[in-house]
């Protein structure tokens, strides 16, 4: 019987071609377009995800003071005993990597221009491993685990103000974890660019070792714990907040200030963008329904006259709508996934966000769930615009049915 009424819908649905093909080309567009700005987001998001994560490690373990206090002095809230804590860590099969981190502040002079720097001590050797293509070097090389002198690498602005390049000799001044005051003459060893002017106009990089000899002092300010698997973060911190009840845990999504700005206003456009593409979806069906509805007019009132009851004729309807809606969301789901497709054989660059100086390809992901789902509700969104257009005509009285011109 359902195949019956299906492919009476079908026929019904194929009486009027160029009204159905525009109907089932706007289900289709509108599939499209929720799908691959889904997609677009969802690549966005993963690639922000990445590279927080990335900069800070999936989870960071530190003093609470750390996070939650001002230090006086450099390192007045750091790790002790930093070394043997990295290999506990270690030790646990899912984390692939734990980095030591000394940040601290001071100025950077040339001899002839001071100005202020946001340094970092790391491993240079498993850091710039992790960091993967949000570090790009722009001159030299990358920082030496076993190199001889103090070195640093200088942000690309930062290089530009100092007039500085590889090999170029200049003096860090910071306060030691006593109070004092402490320089240190150092080689630049290469330039990078992280993207983003503002941090490249301070940021420095050093060896753990040649900042902790400039702060007098063997802490290290966190340890950033990179895992297998970023799925892995929250079982991870649970267990390791768990087993270290003295220090604080974080994960890199609460410290992702960024990411979380950026996502929440992605989440609002691309919500409006398909409340509107669903409204204009609605439209187009009900208006398509009720011209059909209209012309069958008669045909609704013999149907009735012959005994077909009125909950018959709204689900055969209903059959229709969803006919459109779902051949109109199948082709937009494959209009989506060639798009798809061709953007990884066929890369192109979107121009850098506001505030960045580089740009990023374009992707879009493939999510299977929202595939379903998106094509799911527009083949929902032309059923109840059917229904809802055809209720009161197959309610009409039989008799004013028949008499309609």
């Amino acid at each position: 019987m359902q195949l019956m009424w299906l492919k009476f819908a079908v026929q019904n649905s194929l009486r009027n071609r160029r009204r159905s093909l525009v109907t089932v080309s706007i289900a289709a567009l509108g599939t499209a377009a929720i799908l691959l700005a889904g997609g677009f987001a969802l690549s966005t998001y993963q690639g922000l995800a990445e590279m927080a994560a990335r900069s800070t490690g999936h989870l960071v373990i530190a003093n609470p003071a750390q996070f939650d206090k001002d230090e006086d002095t450099p390192l007045q809230h750091g790790l002790d005993n930093a070394d043997t804590l990295r290999n506990s860590l270690l030790a646990d099969p899912e984390v692939r990597q734990v980095l030591p981190r000394v940040e601290f502040s001071g100025l950077i002079s040339n001899g002839d221009k001071s100005t202020v720097m946001m340094a970092t001590g790391i491993d240079p050797d498993s850091e710039f491993a992790v960091r993967g293509p949000f570090l790009s070097v722009t001159a030299g090389e990358v920082l030496g685990s076993n190199s001889q002198s103090a070195e640093v690498m200088l942000g690309e602005g930062l290089a530009k103000s100092l007039k500085a390049r590889p090999g170029s000799r200049l003096t860090l001044l910071a306060s030691t974890a006593d109070g004092a005051l402490n320089a240190m003459d150092v080689q630049v060893k290469g330039v990078f660019s992280t993207g983003v002017p503002e941090m490249d106009l301070r940021f420095v990089y050093t060896d753990v070792a040649t900042a902790q000899k400039l702060l007098n002092s063997p802490r290290v300010s966190s340890l950033g714990v990179f895992l297998a698997r970023m799925e892995n973060t929250e079982p991870a911190l649970q267990r390791w907040a768990a087993a270290h009840p003295e220090l604080k845990v974080k994960s890199w999504l609460e410290l992702a200030f960024f990411y979380q700005a950026v996502r929440n206003l992605y989440n609002r456009i691309f919500g409006a963008l398909g409340l509107i593409i669903g409204v204009i979806v609605v439209f187009v069906v009900t208006n398509a329904m009720a011209m059909a509805i209209i012309e069958r007019t008669r045909e609704i009132g013999t149907l009735r006259a012959m005994g077909t009851l009125p909950r018959q004729l709204l689900h055969t309807l209903g059959l229709e709508g969803m006919v459109l809606g779902g051949v109109g969301a199948v082709a937009g789901a494959l209009l989506a996934l060639a798009v798809t497709v061709f953007l990884l054989v066929v890369p192109f660059e979107m121009p850098p966000p506001p505030g960045q100086t580089k740009g990023y390809p374009l992707l879009v992901t493939f999510d299977a769930i929202m595939y379903l789902i998106t094509m799911g509700s527009m083949v929902l969104l032309t059923v109840l615009a059917s229904v809802w257009v055809a209720r009161k005509t197959v309610h009409m009285p039989v008799v004013d049915a028949l008499s309609h011109t």
